[in-house]
């Protein structure tokens, strides 16, 4: 059976002319008031006008398909190349089997039933499941936060992850569990001389009702009047550089953590590094091996 693996990832735009229709996919049809649209456009222009997110992902599909040596494809689930496409792409290009891999390590059921609904008939689509405890995963996270973090005297290592409404975890999502998990094996690897404290960033425009928290600046606060010198944010909750990192954090929050008194620093994503391109191989192998076999049965 010709198989094939689709890495599928939230989405960004390349043409700033787009990001109004990307906000009103992201809002589930809902196109986004004026201030909100104006706000994004200068968060892009401030980081050069474009995220890197979709080249990385290219490169990151390309490498992982040389190590796995089945063809690999990256899509998107609320912007172009959408997933829908790129799995009719692969069909027609003689894939039976495809193996989707979410680029997003927690709450992978959101990606998984996405792209059974988009499956073309007579191909069969494995998702994997949430891989956010993969221990290659946390090991790759802290040799990247060691390597910032020099002497963790007077620091705060802020492990953080993208904030979602608490509507949603409250119906029983997964995605605080596993985050809050995924943050205490990194903390573990680090061991007890390095203090760690969870955020959620990136917290909706103006969307109503609570969202998780604490914030980073609740969790600078606490740095700050517990006497810290320096916060090094590790972003353990995402996998690439894009607006979240490249803004929220590097300018925005380094700003706020200045204005504390507190120095800024930001661990290195793990874009298309060979230690996370292992990683993905290691979670795409086993959905690729359940659908070859089951095929045969």
């Amino acid at each position: 059976m010709t198989a094939a693996v689709l890495l599928v990832s939230h989405g960004t735009v390349d043409d700033l002319d787009d990001l109004g229709a990307f906000v009103t996919n992201v809002r589930r049809g809902h196109p986004p008031p004026p201030e909100l649209l104006t706000e994004l456009r200068r968060r892009y222009q401030a980081i050069g006008g474009r995220s890197p997110l979709n080249d990385v992902n290219a490169r990151v599909a390309s490498k992982l398909g040389a190590r796995l040596g089945v063809r690999t494809a990256w899509a998107s689930r609320l912007w172009k190349p959408y997933a829908r496409d790129v799995l009719s792409d692969l069909a027609n290009d003689g894939a039976k089997a495809i193996a989707v891999v979410p680029l997003a390590q927690h709450s992978t059921h959101v990606y998984g039933e996405d792209a059974r609904r988009a499956a073309p008939t007579g191909v069969k689509v494995g998702c994997a499941p949430d891989w956010g405890q993969n221990e290659a995963l946390h090991r790759a996270f802290a040799a990247r936060i060691r390597a910032t973090l020099g002497d963790p005297t007077g620091t705060t290592v802020v492990l953080s992850a993208h904030s979602l409404p608490r509507m949603v975890v409250e119906r029983g999502d997964p995605y605080e569990r596993e985050v809050r998990a995924s943050a205490a094996a990194v903390s573990a690897l680090l061991g007890p001389e390095v203090r760690t404290a969870v955020a959620f960033q990136s917290q909706g425009f103006g969307a109503p009702g609570e969202w998780l928290g604490p914030d980073l600046v609740a969790v600078m606060d606490e740095a700050a009047a517990r006497g810290d010198r320096r916060v090094v944010f590790a972003p353990i909750g995402f996998l690439a550089d894009h607006v979240e990192i490249l803004y929220d954090l590097d300018i925005e929050a380094s700003e706020q953590a200045r204005a504390r008194g507190l120095s800024p620093a930001r661990t290195a994503s793990l874009n298309d590094d060979d230690d996370f391109i292992e990683v993905l191989a290691e979670v795409a192998r086993p959905v690729l091996a359940t659908l070859v076999e089951t095929a045969h049965e």
